[in-house]
């Protein structure tokens, strides 16, 4: 009995004083629920032993029982911190609190409702700016996300004929989407080209810079994703200081580099920069940033005008006084003044955090990185994964390091004989076992195609052309399986991951599994 796999299915907080912590420890498999499992109780005390710097995050597992202790009441295993970060419920019940107790207005008013939302706003800003290591010369501008503040800089950025919008293939597509923006007014769109991992080659990507910048005083503008989505790689932020100096605009979309890394608009001064906050702290959505300084705003050519982002307007006629808050002809009509507070109680939540982050991930991600590449069928003992995404290669082992790449490991799964299992299959195997993890191309074309070889196929597209039918020409499902790891991860649930892959490597299951998904008889083989 043997499986043929198809390209296609028609199932579409204590708080600690300091960074030096007691060594006191309790492990977590002696006391939540899992412990019971004999299996899961040795392998954890196995990780500790090849881990011991993995205890100095005991923190992070105190954090999990008490302000995301729902994840284990649930049962459901989350590992789609890229996508998103679980709200802590601490944030959620104060901010609830808050508005309960509070009488908020339209910030465009001088009421005392109003003047409470205003004083909400203003600590949030300076909240942000505080996190982020700003110095003077900052402002933030909120947005829906950092989709909606890249977007504000590519409408508002006056390219021209002799500009140049340099990017990076690996990067999400609202980067790309600015260059519809650049090429309307007439401006040249350069690739720094991905590696076969992600990320770029740094000398190449000066190269490029230095060739491609306009000499004719044209402004130019150089977009850097700080940490891919899918290919784990984190850039060097050097090359932000590189392209300044040769005269770009810079402006870094951090979105997935924030949540787990400490970023300081004091060391990188990058013009703007683009965040998320659901996706660093999980709560509130609908809210991001543009963290920008004010001599870039002024260079900034708005296309229209709004409620909130003028002083005067003639009408009729065409006169237009803008407002003489910089962050305010950016803010089009009422920010989400309602949201506010819970950023400025979300950053700080994270920044008590965020020092203790990069050496657990690091743990957590050199254990599920080798455990999958070591997994190997039991007929034919080939691999049962390919990992697609960079490796991490920095093996922290003290609190307040940064790693030399993401938490992220993007993937496909082979069968016996090495072909790719569909994406969409693995995906119906995850749900049925409580597994949050994500499938696809994750918005960034150019990572994905880089990681999945087809970067030739990607060439030969033509207008109008579909997801069907790139993968007619490719001949299997486009796109990786994405596991990211974010600050509520535990041991736990890495180990189930690796337990939820092991079902892969074992025949039996794997054609029950099979059977079930493609709703056939059991036993029949497909």
């Amino acid at each position: 009995m043997s499986t043929t796999f198809h390209a296609s299915h028609p199932h579409p907080h204590p708080t600690p004083s300091s960074a030096r912590l007691p060594l006191a420890y309790t492990p977590l498999s002696l006391t939540c629920s899992q412990s019971r499992d004999d299996r899961l109780a040795r392998a954890y005390l196995a990780f500790l032993k090849s881990f011991p710097e993995y205890q100095g995050t005991w923190v992070l597992d105190s954090l999990r029982r008490t302000d995301f202790a729902r994840l284990d009441r649930s049962g459901e295993t989350y590992v789609d911190y890229m996508g998103g970060a679980q709200h802590p419920e601490s944030l959620v019940h104060a901010h609830s609190q808050f508005l309960s107790d509070s009488v908020l207005g339209n910030t465009h008013s001088v009421s005392n409702s109003s003047t409470l939302s205003s004083i909400c706003a203003h600590d949030a800003r300076d909240a942000v700016l505080s996190f982020f290591r700003a110095p003077p010369g900052y402002t933030v501008i909120f947005t829906a996300n950092a989709t909606s503040a890249l977007k504000l800089v590519g409408e508002s950025y006056p390219f021209k004929q002799g500009s140049s919008y340099v990017l990076c293939a690996d990067s999400h597509n609202s980067v790309h989407g600015i260059r519809e923006f650049a090429s309307r007014r007439g401006a040249e769109v350069h690739y720094i080209p991905s590696t076969p991992t992600g990320g770029f080659i740094l000398s190449t990507a000066k190269n490029i810079l230095q060739q491609r910048y306009s000499r004719d005083s044209a402004p130019s503008l150089f977009a850097l994703t700080g940490q891919s989505n899918i290919s784990n790689t984190k850039n060097p932020l050097e090359i932000l200081a590189h392209a300044s100096a040769l005269g770009y605009h810079t402006v870094l979309d951090a979105a997935a580099l924030a949540p787990t890394s400490t970023i300081s608009l004091t060391d990188t001064p990058v013009d703007a920069m683009a965040v998320s906050f659901y996706k660093m702290f999980g709560y509130p959505t609908g809210v991001g940033a543009l963290v920008v300084k004010e001599t870039f705003l002024e260079v900034l050519e708005r296309p229209w005008f709004a409620g909130g982002n003028v002083d005067v307007v003639q009408v009729p006629g065409t006169i237009v006084t803008r407002s003489a808050s910089l962050h305010e002809r950016f803010e089009d009509g009422t920010i989400n003044y309602l949201s506010l507070s819970a950023v400025t109680d979300g950053v700080r939540f994270l920044s008590v955090y965020l020092p203790f982050l990069p050496l657990r991930l690091s743990c957590l991600m050199h254990f599920l990185t080798s455990s999958l590449i070591q997994m190997r069928h039991d007929t034919t003992g080939t691999p049962v994964v390919k990992i697609l995404s960079k490796l991490p290669s920095k093996r922290l082992k003290y609190i307040g390091e940064q790693s030399d790449s993401g938490s992220t490991v993007s993937l496909i799964f082979l069968s016996p004989s090495g072909d790719m299992i569909p994406n969409s299959f693995v995906e119906h195997v995850a749900v049925s076992h409580n597994i949050s993890l994500r499938t696809g191309c994750m918005c960034n074309p150019g990572g994905a195609a880089a990681l999945l070889g087809i970067e030739d196929q990607m060439a030969l597209l033509y207008p109008g052309v579909t997801l069907k039918d790139f993968e007619r020409v490719v001949g299997r499902e486009l796109g990786v399986v994405r596991i990211s790891l974010g600050l509520a991860t535990t041991f736990h649930d890495v180990w189930r991951v690796i337990d939820f892959a092991s079902k892969f490597a074992n025949h039996q299951i794997r054609q029950k599994l099979w059977d079930v998904w493609n709703d056939v008889p059991v036993g029949q083989a497909v």
